[in-house]
């Protein structure tokens, strides 16, 4: 086996060496990240042969694909899952390692290309039509940050309350953003000042912290987990230590905190434009990270029974019992449907399934977990059968909220058909389609929901046992993207993204949820909504 595993590496490797030119140093650097060849020789063959695009079948509407529940009916998922959370470890697990620059994009564009000796901010913003900065300036005294920031211009200027407006304004967004004072645009956005309360400032970190004691905690005991880059980590143990015993004593629960980062071997190799590897300007191959996809390595390594997915910046202010609701609904959703398959599975495995009692179990995929059943069911023998259920039911689980689409970039839930013709229900963004052809954009507009990343997985089998979530990777559902180093234009992989293609062969469920549930923050002038302001 060893000997056959050898004589692989060498045949990628020499292939490497004609086709590519790699060279002692590539092989060097690629073993330093613990990076296989195989991999990178995929990796290129996925640029040379591309990505194939997604075919939509329908998008997923209310009684098509997404749950439709009663608000009575939400109370007794939850009731399900508060009476039986005491057997299970809970987790909730929080992506937070992208910095802010996206959030502060336009006021870098603004300090880029305003002159304060020439220019006046009002002519600037009729002259670029900049809505964006007018909103900033209009709202500017409601931002958690405003009264920091003057305090700390008006420190350094002893004149600062004499200046013009326009004066105050351009200096004001010179010290948020600039990386000699406040820096926010540099930072991760878990650490950055998100609601204003009554007698403090909220970082999105300590809302995640509330949530969690109220939603993702079983007997006393609530486990949090945030993925965050390494250099980072110092500033989330700090706003920790300030806030987290007070939560603790506030819910009368024990959370225990985490960190991971996203794995270096996770990275893929930059190509230029002609497929082959870029390279800097000491010849050094160019690695760039996996992209959120990259964290199913993450998710993986966590041991608990349920795990609550939410993003980092998608937390309000106020309304917690709300969030609290759906959240637990959504574990009781899941809940439910895991002890139906656990039965399921067990009675097969003792023998306890006749054939007459096969119309049941199809229906209960067909109708409760959105599973197409092959063509061939009906004409297979029932040992076959058997193995068949077995198969499709034997798989991590997700129910994902789903809100009503009002345009927000991102992705949406949808039938989708793939090369075997198997259909199933995914969450697909728009780059993943081929909006060049007319009825697969159409059916894209024709989305009506939209998908917050709100997301409860189960991840153990009906004996306990952990799953393996690489196993369920849509592998040829990444993302080719374009970038620029230094000047240089260059093509990047980005791999099946952690609620698309990472998780595109779960059991998928989708459930409507109130848009009140989603708020996130992509632009700063997102805090100036009312969910995002003291009530």
């Amino acid at each position: 086996m060893e000997e056959n595993i050898t004589a692989k590496n060498s045949t990628t490797k020499n292939s490497l060496i004609e086709t590519y030119g790699f060279n002692n140093f590539d092989f060097q650097q690629i073993e330093e990240k613990g990076i296989s060849l195989d991999t990178i020789s995929n990796q290129l063959s996925i640029f040379r042969n591309k990505i194939p695009k997604i075919t939509l079948q329908s998008a997923a509407t209310l009684q098509n694909g997404i749950w439709n529940l009663s608000e009575e009916e939400f109370k007794e998922k939850v009731a399900f899952f508060d009476e039986r959370k005491s057997n299970l470890k809970l987790e909730k697990f929080v992506p937070a390692s992208g910095a802010a620059s996206r959030m502060f994009q336009f006021l870098n564009e603004f300090l880029n290309n305003f002159d304060i000796e020439i220019d006046t901010i009002n002519g600037y913003i009729n002259k670029n039509q900049a809505t964006s900065l007018t909103v900033f300036l209009t709202g500017i005294e409601k931002f958690p940050f405003f009264e920091a920031i003057n305090q700390k211009l008006a420190e350094t200027f002893p004149d600062f309350h004499s200046w013009t407006t326009d004066k105050k304004n351009y200096y004001f967004i010179k010290f948020l953003i600039g990386s000699e004072n406040f820096d926010f645009a540099n930072k991760p956005k878990g650490i950055l000042p998100f609601h204003q309360y009554k007698n403090h400032i909220a970082t999105p970190i300590e809302e995640h912290l509330n949530e969690s004691a109220c939603y993702a905690s079983s007997n006393g005991i609530s486990n949090l987990h945030f993925t965050v880059s390494e250099e980072h980590q110092k500033e989330f143990e700090e706003i920790l230590s300030e806030v987290k015993s007070k939560i603790e004593a506030d819910n009368n629960t024990k959370i225990n905190i985490s960190f991971s980062y996203q794995n270096e071997k996770t990275d893929t190799l930059a190509v230029d434009f002609q497929n082959n590897p870029f390279r800097d300007e000491d010849n050094k191959l160019v690695f760039r990270p996996g992209g959120h996809g990259a964290l199913i390595e993450n998710l993986d390594n966590i041991d608990a029974d349920i795990i609550f997915i939410k993003n980092i910046d998608n937390v309000i202010q106020n309304h917690i019992e709300t969030i609290t609701l759906y959240k637990k609904a959504l574990a009781g959703i899941l809940m439910q449907l895991q002890n139906q398959i656990f039965t399921y599975l067990k009675n097969i495995d003792h023998n306890l399934v006749a054939e007459n009692d096969l119309e049941k179990i199809v229906s209960f995929a067909k109708n409760k977990l959105n599973i197409v059943i092959s063509n061939n069911f009906e004409k297979a023998t029932f040992h076959d059968k058997i193995t068949y259920i077995k198969e499709i039911f034997n798989k991590p689980i997700r129910v994902c909220g789903m809100v009503k689409n009002e345009n927000e970039p991102g992705g949406g839930p949808f039938w989708i058909r793939n090369t075997n013709e198997d259909i199933s229900l995914q969450i697909i963004e728009s780059s993943q389609i081929d909006l060049q052809d007319e009825e697969q954009l159409q059916i894209f507009k024709s989305a009506t929901h939209f998908n917050p990343v709100d997301i409860v997985c189960g991840v153990k089998n009906y004996n306990g046992k952990k799953i393996n979530l690489h196993h369920f990777i849509d592998e040829k559902s990444g993302f080719i993207v374009d970038k620029n180093k230094n000047g240089a234009n260059y093509k990047a992989y980005e791999l099946p993204g952690l609620w698309n293609g990472a998780m595109a062969n779960w059991l998928t469920v989708f459930v409507e949820v109130p848009l009140i549930t989603f708020s996130p923050v992509k632009t700063v002038n997102d805090l100036l909504k009312p969910t995002h302001q003291p009530q």
